[in-house]
């Protein structure tokens, strides 16, 4: 688990995670979320869904570039 921990805090796989984020959570949200952005509509369980809807990719793209360096 410490091996796996400090690959996942490697500065190369967190910017590719946050990189990666950036790109699918925007997607995701504007799927999700759009409408109620759009018409203003932002309360606080909007606000907790979208920070949970960004977690997703970042946990997705941290996994799989731990597991690809730990196949190596």
């Amino acid at each position: 688990m410490s091996e796996w921990l400090r690959l996942a805090r490697d500065p190369k796989v967190v910017r590719r995670a946050l990189r990666t984020t950036v790109v699918v959570g925007t997607i995701l949200i504007a799927i999700n979320h759009g409408r109620a952005l759009i018409r203003g509509e932002l309360d606080c369980e909007h606000v907790l869904q979208i920070c949970l809807t960004l977690l997703v990719p970042y946990g997705v793209s941290t996994s799989s570039s731990v597991a690809a360096l730990r196949s190596r």
